[in-house]
């Protein structure tokens, strides 16, 4: 099966027009959408998500292409629209739509063709469609057509043909996918009650913003104050569907914690998630990510060597001098190995994934018969793979700029490979090497424990750095380095 995508590009300038990808309709402003879709249509337009040609009008009965698909599911997750390069040789920087396709890629929602290609023209079927609204909410489907069918008709969000099968061949219209999309974002609109609220939080600021849809577009039904007690049942972007004694709606997840100890976290929430809440002095949010540490070699496979030193006594130490940084924080920190072991590199990649790894950060040290020196740091650059392209590299370039600092040896740059335990990852995922082995200068300080400290401390402020540049407040962490 061929993978499906889910974000525009406006390479084909004459749908522009018709679509109106930049004219946002009002809620209600529809006249030529059926009655059997109204609401869903509208919730969509007041949130602009969905758009028209104008106000009043939308082409409900025009087919969707995987580029208006894409770009619906992608203003409806909050990804970042801003124009940039991306990974596709048919979807040019200046395509106004770069930004929303780069950014699912790097969320690993979308994926392209064969030869670098998104084919933003193609139409859509029904179980393409299926497989782009599995892939952006998290359904489990097993990678097939008949799965993301089953997992969008078991929850209300699609239904069947006539003839009782899916129609997965069968092209799909503008209004068509978005009574799924609306249902898929909120379960007021499904065909069956399948919203489950289990797990719960409490409210982390005063006169938190209660929503009727993930994003300040949408008018407010409630309120809620301080340590306030909701059960949430799904996520959009960066908005929760939670329920309470006021009623359900859409709140800001940055305003949640999940620990019932009362909030320290100031007073008069802002739902746009510009202020986020604290768990102490750290973002609540930082209680959800997993960072994977991997030391390399081990056991059988010293690694590199020089000067009576071997490259797995180093990373091993360095990875457990990070790891002890870590556990001051609020983030889930694992390793893939602690002592003197040897998993194999599919054995790294495959323990990540398990533990629902955010950020994978493999530490190594380089050797070149003397002759090199320096500090390092790879990402993997083909999203084909990982797809975690842009936010890899903005890890390694974190880690670099921070090791840099604190070795303080040769700047050998931020550099794309394909290192098996960075490209076969489904995460951000950076490879560091702290310096050269068999060199005498980076020697000294790779055999130095008060070095090894630095180098931890690097690795543990290039994460900290990567996660503040995605918008995460971690200013309270720096100190445990100092």
């Amino acid at each position: 099966m061929r993978k499906s995508s889910i974000i525009l590009t406006l390479a084909f300038c004459f749908i522009l027009p018709l679509f109106g990808f930049h004219t946002t309709a009002q809620a209600s402003g529809f006249t030529d959408v059926p009655k059997r879709a109204l609401k869903e249509v509208n919730y969509l337009a007041e949130g602009g998500i969905a758009t028209g040609s104008s106000a009043t009008i939308f082409a409900p009965d025009t087919i969707v292409t995987r580029a208006e698909a894409a770009t619906f599911i992608a203003r409806a997750l909050q990804l970042d629209g801003k124009q940039k390069q991306t990974v596709f040789k048919d979807v040019a920087a200046s395509n106004p739509s770069s930004g929303y396709i780069q950014s699912a890629v790097d969320k690993g929602i979308l994926s392209g063709y064969s030869g670098g290609r998104f084919l933003p023209n193609k139409d859509v079927t029904r179980g393409e469609m299926a497989v782009m609204m599995s892939r952006a909410f998290g359904y489990e489907f097993g990678g097939s057509l008949s799965g993301a069918a089953k997992a969008l008709t078991s929850r209300g969000i699609a239904s069947g043909m006539e003839d009782g099968t899916f129609g997965s061949d069968k092209q799909i219209t503008r209004v068509d996918f978005s009574v799924f999309l609306a249902r898929a974002i909120n379960p007021e609109f499904r065909t069956k009650h399948t919203a489950s609220f289990k797990q719960t939080f409490w409210v982390n600021t005063n006169n938190l913003n209660v929503r009727t849809g993930p994003s300040t577009k949408y008018s407010k039904s409630a309120s809620l104050q301080k340590d306030v007690k909701v059960v949430s049942s799904h996520e959009v972007g960066s908005w929760v569907y939670i329920q309470s004694a006021n009623g359900t709606g859409f709140v800001h997840k940055s305003y949640l914690r999940n620990t019932e100890e009362a909030s320290n976290s100031r007073p008069g929430g802002d739902d746009n998630g510009s202020n986020p809440g604290t768990i102490g002095n750290a973002d609540p949010r930082l209680a959800n990510q997993v960072i994977i540490l991997d030391p390399g070699h081990g056991g059988t496979d010293p690694g590199a060597s020089g000067f009576n030193l071997r490259e797995k006594d180093v990373v091993l130490d360095t990875g457990l001098k990070t790891n002890e940084l870590f556990k001051k924080t609020p983030f889930k920190v694992y390793m893939t190995r602690t002592g003197d072991t040897f998993p194999s590199l599919s054995d790294r990649t495959k323990f990540a994934k398990s533990k629902n790894g955010n950020v994978f950060v493999s530490i190594h040290a380089n050797a070149s018969n003397g002759a090199g020196n320096g500090t390092e740091t790879y990402y993997y650059s083909s999203a084909a793979v990982n797809p975690y392209v842009s936010d890899s590299k903005l890890l390694a370039t974190k880690i670099q700029q921070r090791m840099l600092d604190a070795l303080q040896l040769k700047n050998r740059g931020v550099k794309p490979y394909g290192y098996y335990v960075i490209k076969y990852n489904s995460m951000p995922a950076a490879l560091a090497e702290l310096g050269f082995i068999d060199n005498a200068k980076d020697n000294e300080k790779l055999k130095s424990d008060y070095w090894r400290t630095q180098a931890a401390k690097a690795l543990y402020l290039g994460i900290l750095d990567y996660y503040k540049a995605k918008g995460y407040q971690v200013d309270s962490l720096y100190s445990a380095a100092k």
